[in-house]
């Protein structure tokens, strides 16, 4: 093999490492932030509170899409289950719901059909009888004849998936199913309460019953003529029926949600919820922080073959300047750390990493967030960029919402907790 296959060979493998996909449990890629992300931690926060409690919780998870939430939930999941309890994950956008029009009947249905496939011993005959009293009104959408007499949960579960996967996919079936249901869900959510009680009964005395709802951040947010968002009417408007499961639930949502008018009325409907922000690559004055741009670096080299995470430089940069300048421009924005690498890698030949491969990629990823920034937006992110805070108004949470603008957090010297804002360093040039 020539050296030329080789190095083709090696650039192929450090691309594909630098896929931007949530991390599974022991991966040895994970890299723990919480030093430079204000020290929150979902197994102590979120974890602990399940763990805990005596009632059924519903907690709020949120940060921007992309920033390590799924890995963290991910990690959650493990520990529960390492302790012997029970969770239910799933990753809403992927087979249940669509992020451009949802609502809140889509994630109940998700709800079910999860809880369908895992709770495989409890009694599915109330879950049938449910959707026996629907086929008049879905006759012409999804159900087939359901006989009571050959009743298992597997059928149950196959109806259930041709719900969600015709709101997740057929805008013009998805109104209908609504319709259909709409009058229906508090039925539903009695009739899957029973389901989840008889599951319950089949586990361990202690075991506590978890379902985690992942990625409903991605939900985009629409404005009605009302001028009350979707996220409001989903999270607020229906929090009752979201928190009526008979166990414990944990539901990401959007961060635009969580910096609106309605902060204090989610903390009393759901508890404080946690938010997981950017890591801090700058300090406030707009000097490099270097604790936060060394566990970047370790993001980067527990990526690249083992062969060469000894020296990043000269292995993979060609110098430290060229390093820290990819980093300090992903903003600490974890996906985009791995996007400019990703795209870094594709404007180069070979190892090390050039200069003008990172300023090409940095272009790159520059041209899609001015494109994503409107031109009365302009001033409001030089006024961020200034004044390191934002305001409670739609246009702030906008750019919260597309990630122009993001959020870090620090202790100071007195352990006092700290929250700031700035642009995302791509838009730098544009100020």
């Amino acid at each position: 093999m020539s050296t030329s296959q080789e190095m083709e060979y090696l650039l192929d493998e450090m691309y594909n490492a630098f896929t931007p996909t949530p991390l599974q449990p022991g991966d040895p890629a994970y890299v723990d932030c919480r030093a430079v992300r204000g020290d929150d931690d979902v197994l102590e926060d979120l974890g602990r509170t399940v763990r805990r409690s005596q009632q059924f919780t519903c907690q709020l998870y949120s940060g921007y899409r992309g920033s390590g939430k799924t890995t963290e939930l991910l990690r959650l999941k493990k520990d529960l289950e390492d302790r012997d309890h029970v969770v239910v994950y799933f990753a809403a956008d992927e087979e249940d719901i669509s992020v451009q029009d949802a609502e809140y009947t889509d994630i109940l249905l998700a709800c079910t059909r999860h809880l369908l496939q895992r709770l495989k011993k409890a009694n599915p005959k109330p879950i049938l009888n449910w959707l026996k009293g629907r086929l008049w009104e879905l006759k012409d959408v999804t159900l087939t004849q359901i006989n009571l007499e050959q009743v298992n949960l597997e059928s149950a579960f196959q109806e259930f998936s041709k719900l969600t996967a015709s709101v997740r996919a057929e805008p013009g079936q998805r109104r209908k199913i609504r319709a259909s249901l709409e009058p229906h869900m508090e039925t539903l959510i009695q009739t899957l309460n029973l389901f989840i009680e008889d599951g319950r009964n089949h586990l361990p005395e202690k075991t506590k019953l978890l379902v985690i709802a992942d990625n409903l951040d991605r939900i985009v947010p629409i404005f009605r003529d009302n001028e009350r968002s979707n996220h409001e009417e989903i999270f607020l408007d229906r929090h009752e029926q979201l928190k009526a499961l008979n166990c414990h639930i944990i539901y990401t949502v959007p961060i635009s949600l969580i910096y609106s008018r309605w902060a204090t009325e989610l903390k009393d409907n759901y508890g404080i919820p946690l938010v997981l922000p950017s890591i801090m690559v700058r300090q406030t004055n707009g000097e490099p922080y270097n604790k936060g741009l060394e566990i970047l670096q370790m993001v980067i080299r527990r990526r690249v073959p083992p062969s060469l995470q000894n020296a990043l430089v000269p292995n993979i940069f060609e110098s430290q300047a060229v390093l820290r300048e990819l980093c300090l421009m992903s903003g600490g924005y974890v996906r985009d750390l791995v996007q400019l690498m990703q795209e870094a890698i594709t404007k180069t030949d070979g190892l090390p990493i050039q200069a003008r491969a990172v300023r090409r990629a940095t272009d790159a990823l520059r041209d899609v967030y001015r494109r994503a920034v409107e031109e009365q937006q302009w001033m409001l992110l030089r006024d961020v960029h200034q004044s390191k805070a934002i305001k409670n108004d739609d246009m702030h949470r906008s750019l919260l919402f597309s990630r122009c603008l993001l959020e870090y957090r620090y202790f100071d010297d007195n352990g006092d907790k700290h929250i700031w804002y700035d642009v995302h360093p791509l838009l730098w040039k544009e100020l």
